[in-house]
Protein backbone atom coordinates (compact mmCIF):
# COMPACT_ATOMS: atom_id res chain seq x y z
CA UNK A 1 0.00 0.00 0.00
CA UNK A 2 1.31 3.44 -0.93
CA UNK A 3 1.77 6.06 1.73
CA UNK A 4 -0.65 8.95 1.23
CA UNK A 5 0.96 12.38 0.97
CA UNK A 6 -0.81 15.16 2.87
CA UNK A 7 -0.06 18.54 1.33
CA UNK A 8 -1.77 21.54 2.92
CA UNK A 9 -1.63 23.42 -0.39
CA UNK A 10 -3.73 20.82 -2.16
CA UNK A 11 -7.50 21.30 -2.37
CA UNK A 12 -9.66 19.35 0.04
CA UNK A 13 -13.06 18.10 -1.03
CA UNK A 14 -15.08 19.37 -4.00
CA UNK A 15 -13.97 22.57 -5.65
CA UNK A 16 -16.39 25.24 -6.72
CA UNK A 17 -15.57 27.92 -9.28
CA UNK A 18 -16.29 31.44 -8.04
CA UNK A 19 -16.60 34.59 -10.10
CA UNK A 20 -13.56 36.81 -10.31
CA UNK A 21 -14.05 39.48 -7.66
CA UNK A 22 -10.75 41.32 -8.07
CA UNK A 23 -10.79 44.74 -9.75
CA UNK A 24 -9.05 45.16 -13.07
CA UNK A 25 -5.71 46.99 -13.09
CA UNK A 26 -7.43 50.05 -14.61
CA UNK A 27 -9.71 50.24 -11.58
CA UNK A 28 -6.73 50.27 -9.22
CA UNK A 29 -5.24 53.42 -10.69
CA UNK A 30 -6.24 56.42 -8.63
CA UNK A 31 -7.45 59.43 -10.60
CA UNK A 32 -4.83 62.10 -11.02
CA UNK A 33 -5.80 65.21 -9.14
CA UNK A 34 -4.67 68.63 -10.23
CA UNK A 35 -1.50 69.24 -8.28
CA UNK A 36 0.97 72.09 -8.23
CA UNK A 37 4.61 71.74 -7.27
CA UNK A 38 5.68 74.28 -4.66
CA UNK A 39 8.86 75.09 -2.79
CA UNK A 40 8.39 75.68 0.90
CA UNK A 41 10.78 76.17 3.80
CA UNK A 42 9.82 74.33 6.97
CA UNK A 43 11.44 74.11 10.38
CA UNK A 44 13.86 71.23 10.67
CA UNK A 45 11.97 69.98 13.73
CA UNK A 46 8.70 69.85 11.78
CA UNK A 47 10.25 67.83 8.97
CA UNK A 48 11.88 65.50 11.50
CA UNK A 49 8.50 64.98 13.18
CA UNK A 50 6.85 63.98 9.90
CA UNK A 51 9.76 61.77 8.84
CA UNK A 52 9.65 59.89 12.16
CA UNK A 53 5.86 59.53 12.01
CA UNK A 54 6.04 58.37 8.39
CA UNK A 55 8.62 55.72 9.23
CA UNK A 56 6.44 54.39 12.08
CA UNK A 57 3.39 54.27 9.79
CA UNK A 58 5.21 52.90 6.72
CA UNK A 59 4.34 55.82 4.47
CA UNK A 60 6.03 58.86 2.96
CA UNK A 61 6.41 62.03 4.97
CA UNK A 62 5.52 64.31 2.05
CA UNK A 63 2.25 62.40 1.63
CA UNK A 64 1.46 63.03 5.31
CA UNK A 65 2.17 66.76 4.99
CA UNK A 66 0.02 66.93 1.85
CA UNK A 67 -2.86 65.12 3.60
CA UNK A 68 -2.63 67.51 6.56
CA UNK A 69 -2.75 70.56 4.30
CA UNK A 70 -5.62 69.09 2.26
CA UNK A 71 -7.68 68.40 5.40
CA UNK A 72 -7.01 71.86 6.77
CA UNK A 73 -7.97 73.54 3.50
CA UNK A 74 -11.14 71.49 3.04
CA UNK A 75 -12.28 72.18 6.61
CA UNK A 76 -11.87 75.94 6.38
CA UNK A 77 -12.93 76.22 2.74
CA UNK A 78 -16.48 75.24 3.77
CA UNK A 79 -16.58 77.75 6.65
Amino acid sequence: MKKRIHDQNMPVGRMTRIDDFLPSPNELVMPVENTVKVTISLKKSSVSFFKDAAKKNHTKYQRMIRALLDQYASRYRAA
